[in-house]
């Protein structure tokens, strides 16, 4: 339990976010300047940094990520029958697909930053960077079949997914870093997560009768209950250490990213029915990751 309260304060700044977006008059575009500057100079600077400075293990961390790539794909299967379950119209199904296996990146390295320290971080991190790539395709794909040079070149400009494999290809060369350069990373990566929650926070909003409950419902059971679930019986099967069945299930708890609705919404999906899920996603994971937390302690 105590690693569960840990992670209060991240999900207060997020509380934080929302309450500073509706109660004072800063107006939309700080808000999006924020999160611009989080999304292309804080965030990567923190994935670098992380991943550039860590002891990596690559036979560890190759099962890891294999077992990411396991369950992101359940997600992705277990999601495509709900069109036809809930007779939902094919735009909005197409649009909420991605929410059963897409992940908030500033809520899982905040967590894990505060649970797990650098190591886990700089895990987190790599595990993230790889699957990134992975849910953009599935999700673009469903959206808009015949997008993918658009995919690519997204992918190809994508900072998260630049500068984690900037940082692990650092690594793997055994670079080190230039003292003042680490310094001014790390100033920028300590801002990163604080100001990514809070972006996350400010970006919260509700869109009632975007489709039906039941089928919000299950898209959000399988985004935070059976994935996380689906990554601890990985984890218990193929023998994960303690750090290692944390940071996967971690990544499998996360709620959907914010960027999910701004694909919608760019590729002509119904972006509100995406908002709700988000919101309703995020508000659920507060109470969700501190109990899968807890559930890993008393399990070990």
């Amino acid at each position: 339990m105590h690693a569960a309260a840990a992670i209060v304060p991240n999900f207060l700044l997020i509380a934080i976010g929302f309450v500073l977006s509706r109660k004072f008059d800063y107006g939309r575009g700080f808000w999006e300047g924020l999160e611009k500057l989080v999304y292309y100079v804080l965030f990567p600077a923190l994935l670098f940094r992380s991943l550039a400075t860590a002891q990596i293990d690559l036979a560890k961390t190759g099962v890891v990520v294999g077992a990411a790539i396991a369950f992101t794909a359940a997600g992705m299967i277990l999601a495509l029958p709900a069109r036809r379950l809930f007779h939902l119209e094919e735009r909005l199904a197409a649009s909420c697909y991605q929410c059963a296996f897409r992940f908030n990146t500033y809520v899982g390295l905040a967590v894990a930053g505060s649970l797990y320290g650098a190591q886990g971080l700089a895990l987190a991190a790599l595990v993230m960077g790889v699957m990134i790539p992975i849910v953009n395709i599935a999700a673009v794909a469903m959206l808009a079949a015949g997008s993918s040079l658009g995919v690519g070149r997204e992918l190809a400009r994508n900072p998260l997914l630049l500068s984690t494999a900037a940082g692990f290809l650092w690594n793997a060369l055994g670079l080190p870093l230039p003292g003042f350069a680490d310094q001014t990373l790390n100033l920028l990566a300590q801002t990163a997560l604080p100001a990514g929650l809070l972006s996350v926070g400010a970006a919260l909003r509700l869109q009632p009768g975007q489709g039906p409950v039941a089928a919000h419902a299950y898209w959000l059971a399988i985004k935070l209950l059976v994935l996380p679930c689906i990554a601890w019986g990985l984890a218990r099967m193929l023998g994960l250490e303690p750090l290692e069945t944390a940071t996967l299930v971690l990544a499998a708890s996360l709620p959907t990213a914010s960027s999910a609705y701004i694909l919608a919404v760019r590729m002509g999906g119904t972006g509100d029915a995406v908002a709700t899920q988000i919101t309703v996603g995020t508000l659920l994971s507060m109470l969700t990751i501190p109990a899968w937390i807890a559930w890993l302690e008393v399990s070990r």
